[in-house]
């Protein structure tokens, strides 16, 4: 998330979600407020391309509808409507089918930057967190290789992967940390 865009008044949900129909640019919403998001790096792109394909056999079979960069998660907390664009995002219920957002993922997953990491280990795990049809929040980082997983089965405690394999549960999926990273140069 970057700065709020330019001299915009506060803007109505239907508002935001008719803007973004039309804007060459996303921009994330919070109660009101509107904030531009930025690009993402080669590296970010690999990650998110090498996770989409990782998952995306097992959500298939498992029926599951997996989004990856494009797909709004819409929350409400205390009254404020909210709508991040998470990395990819897994959503397992036939009865969440919006168009342009999803409001029950089982799994959201963000490849972190480090314009983006103190947002999404705070703000957004926060957030995310208020969502009962979530089950695991994931960290990828991208300059380094490590992955950490919350799960709410384990009070939101992390659990954190350097090597080995690494176990998606909403999927049943087992892989590796290795596999994640496997297009980056250097690592």
């Amino acid at each position: 998330m970057s700065t709020p865009a330019a001299h915009l008044p506060t803007i109505s949900v239907t508002d935001y979600l008719n803007g973004e129909e039309h804007s060459e640019i996303r921009h994330e919403y919070i109660d009101g407020q509107v904030y531009a998001m930025s690009g993402a790096s080669r590296r970010h792109g690999l990650i998110a391309t090498s996770l989409s394909l990782l998952l995306g056999p097992k959500a298939r079979e498992k029926k599951c509808q997996l989004f990856i960069a494009d797909m709004k998660v819409r929350l409400t907390i205390s009254g404020k409507d909210i709508f991040y664009y998470p990395d990819l995002a897994l959503n397992c219920d036939p009865d969440d089918r919006e168009s342009h957002y999803s409001r029950t993922p089982c799994l959201i997953i963000e490849v972190l930057s480090e314009t983006t990491e103190r947002i999404d280990r705070r703000e957004k795990m926060l957030a995310y967190q208020t969502l009962p049809s979530l089950q695991e929040y994931v960290l990828v980082a991208q300059d380094y290789m490590q992955i950490e997983i919350y799960r709410r089965r384990a009070d939101w405690l992390p659990e954190v992967h350097t090597e080995g394999t690494f176990t998606i549960e909403c999927l049943d999926l087992n892989t590796s940390v290795a596999e994640v990273y496997q297009d980056i140069e250097g690592f």
